[in-house]
């Protein structure tokens, strides 16, 4: 008999409101610069404790609606702190080095098997403790969560969770790890271009400049200061999904089967006990 196909932490309406809330708060934190007007002083300069102090409840927010909406228990919590240390263990082997960070594939891996909500969480989760790990804490760190959230979420969007399997499926994750690396540098930069001083006027960020202008000069900005590693990322996600994607899939659906994480409690009446008896 086919065992049967472990399914994805379950995604209901709770949590998915939690998880638009989080990323409109997301997406106004990162855009807002760009529709500073030219008085408003450095962008980000003071913003980023405020992002974090939201950031964290609506996080727990995300996690509690998720809790009573799909009966995670113990095993899932233990899972999210598992996964997220051996991501943020991974980081630093290779941050530094050519944009190397062998941590993605892993995110990639994990919100594939794990479903969105689960897969936000823990790319969030495990960016705060790489952070923690390496001394990485400072005014990106919420920007880096939410990036690092939306990475993961997205691999657990992907289509044909319980259908696609094998090189087709391996496939498909090694070119959303390869397009979502470029996002992620992406976002990252638009974060880190509006607060750095001093660049050529071509690639500078100007507040209270036309919404097109400041578009055209990061575009440039990302592709005169980041792109190498951006391109450094990229592959290297890609060479770990397809050569230990394989194992590693098959690792994380037996663990999500045992836990039964999509199982729900069925109360009946009790062996032996007849209809309507006292």
């Amino acid at each position: 008999m086919r065992e049967r196909a472990p399914r994805p932490v379950r995604l209901g309406p709770k949590s998915v409101a939690a998880l638009v809330l989080v990323s409109a708060v997301g997406v106004v934190a990162f855009g807002w610069p760009l529709l500073a007007g030219a008085d408003s002083g450095l962008a980000h300069a003071q913003d980023a404790p405020w992002l974090f102090a939201a950031l964290l409840p609506l996080l727990v927010a995300v996690v509690v609606a998720t809790i009573s909406e799909s009966g995670m228990d113990a095993k899932a919590v233990a899972m999210l702190g598992v996964l997220a240390a051996v991501g943020a263990a991974l980081r630093p082997l290779g941050a530094g080095t050519a944009g190397l960070e062998p941590m993605f594939f892993l995110m990639v891996l994990s919100g594939r098997v794990l479903g969105p909500g689960f897969g936000f969480v823990l790319g969030s989760v495990t960016m705060f403790a790489s952070a923690l790990l390496t001394g990485g804490v400072g005014p990106w760190m919420p920007f880096q969560m939410l990036s690092m959230g939306w990475f993961t979420m997205g691999a657990g969007l992907l289509p044909g969770p319980d259908r696609l399997r094998g090189r087709a499926e391996l496939a498909m994750l090694a070119v959303y790890g390869a397009v979502a690396a470029f996002a992620y540098g992406t976002i990252m930069n638009l974060y880190g271009w509006t607060i750095v001083p001093g660049l050529a006027s071509g690639i500078s960020f100007v507040a209270g400049d036309p919404l097109h202008e400041n578009l055209v000069r990061f575009l440039v900005y990302c592709a005169t200061t980041s792109l190498g590693w951006d391109l450094g990322r990229a592959v290297l996600t890609v060479v770990l999904t397809l050569a230990l994607g394989p194992t590693l899939l098959r690792a994380l659906r037996r663990a999500t089967r045992r836990a039964a994480f999509d199982a729900r409690a069925v109360f009946g009446e009790p062996e032996g006990t007849a209809p309507g008896s006292s």
